[in-house]
């Protein structure tokens, strides 16, 4: 099958998916009720990752700890083949994961529509909301007085 999606797209939509809460990416691919068949490349396992930190965010690199990662592969009748990362243990999640990567892989529009499109909704809002606590406690320094008149 031509893959009519790029590598960026790809990568935005595995990341929407690795992001999302595992209790609402669990809830939406419920709505959509579908179940296609697919065999296990490699079933939901759990490990663990190294995360790396860096100061400032520009400075070198340094070991910040570790995270519970689960993953899993599988490929559908259709020898698409879909991935699957999630932070967590959530095996169920991870399965969802790798199925709706498999499917948008093959430009399954209710995929896009019913759980990518309302994921990165609710990621832009959860976003803003932070945004706005961040601004209400922002303090403007040059606005208080010294003490000297």
């Amino acid at each position: 099958m031509k893959s009519t999606f790029t590598q960026a797209e790809r990568q935005h939509w595995l990341s929407t998916l690795a992001k999302a809460p595992a209790e609402q990416l669990i809830n939406q691919w419920s709505a959509i009720n579908l179940s296609p068949e697919f065999s296990w490349i490699r079933a939901p396992e759990t490990g663990t990752v190294m995360v790396q930190g860096r100061s400032g965010s520009s400075g070198n690199p340094f070991n910040l700890g570790e995270t519970t990662v689960t993953r899993c592969s599988l490929v559908l009748v259709d020898e698409t083949i879909g991935h699957g990362y999630i932070q967590g243990r959530n095996h169920a999640a991870a399965e969802i994961v790798a199925l709706c990567d498999a499917l948008l892989q093959q430009n399954n529009p209710l995929v896009l529509e019913q759980i990518i499109q309302p994921l990165e909704t609710a990621a832009q809002q959860q976003a803003e909301q932070i945004k706005r606590k961040a601004a209400a406690t922002k303090v403007d320094f040059f606005t208080l007085a010294r003490g000297e008149d």
